[in-house]
């Protein structure tokens, strides 16, 4: 099935999301090569200037490039999310169907092991990981991969154990074919919609999840630019130059927005 006919097959709500959230993607890549300099570059001398054909999308406080700082903060969110959202869907997906296939082993400790995770907060959770080493995104992307990723392990092993006590199971198991076979041939398949559907829910949380410790000056650190610290940073400059704040909101929501829509099934 090519990209055509997969996009062919979506819903109309469903194509506006992903329309929604490839149009961020696109500007985070693209915008940078449009305008020379850095996000960094500091001019107190053009403090809040609205958009001009200098500075397309104004600047900030500090006279930085509000294009090309946009441009970072969508790099920074997009990349934590997409890298935490794809070890979650791997791990947690590889767990859910091992659990399956050993309930009376695997399945005991790895749900103990869950069980634990989700006594505590996530947000808390992952609040705790950002203070390991404040400033650097290691410990961020490490909080919001466990957390994602048991949330990931707790819908697919319910999947699974469906799967596992059918009778085509039983047979290729009987049979002797190898986990890795069972895994394609049975698991895969019926699981694949649902990895998809609750990747993307994942992807929107955990866009979320970044932009709100950013919001409260956890995580990652200035100078470097992110949705939700930009929020914290340029809120005090509201009435000044409301286009400013409106930036990183409008482009958390696309996101956000875009994700959401495109949970759900194909036609």
């Amino acid at each position: 099935m090519n990209i055509i006919t997969s996009f062919s097959l979506l819903y109309f709500k469903q194509k506006i999301g992903l329309l929604l959230f490839i149009v961020p993607c696109i500007f985070a890549l693209v915008a940078p090569l449009l305008v020379a300099g850095s996000p960094h570059d500091q001019s107190l001398m053009d403090t809040l200037q609205a958009p001009s054909a200098e500075h397309w999308f104004g600047t900030d406080h500090l006279g930085r490039d509000m294009w090309l700082r946009l441009a970072s903060a969508l790099q920074v969110s997009l990349g934590i999310a997409l890298i935490s959202t794809f070890f979650a869907t791997g791990f947690g997906t590889l767990m859910g169907v091992l659990s399956a296939q050993y309930p009376k082993t695997a399945d005991k400790v790895l749900n103990l092991i869950s069980n634990l995770f989700l006594a505590v907060p996530g947000l808390l959770f992952i609040l705790l990981f950002a203070t390991i080493a404040p400033g650097k995104l290691w410990p961020l992307f490490l909080g919001v991969s466990l957390i994602a990723s048991i949330e990931m392990y707790r819908v697919v092993r319910a999947q699974s154990m469906i799967i596992a006590n059918r009778d085509a199971v039983a047979a290729s198991q009987l049979l002797g074919f190898t986990p890795w076979y069972l895994l394609q041939r049975h698991y895969f398949p019926e699981l694949r919609p649902i990895i998809l559907r609750l990747a993307a829910f994942t992807l929107a949380t955990t866009v979320l999840s970044v932009a709100s410790l950013g919001f409260i000056n956890v995580g990652v650190k200035p100078p470097r630019a992110e949705l939700g610290l930009m929020m914290i940073e340029l809120m005090p400059y509201y009435y000044e130059a409301p286009w400013i704040i409106l930036q990183p909101i409008i482009a958390l929501f696309i996101l956000v927005l875009g994700l959401n829509l495109m949970i759900g099934k194909k036609k």
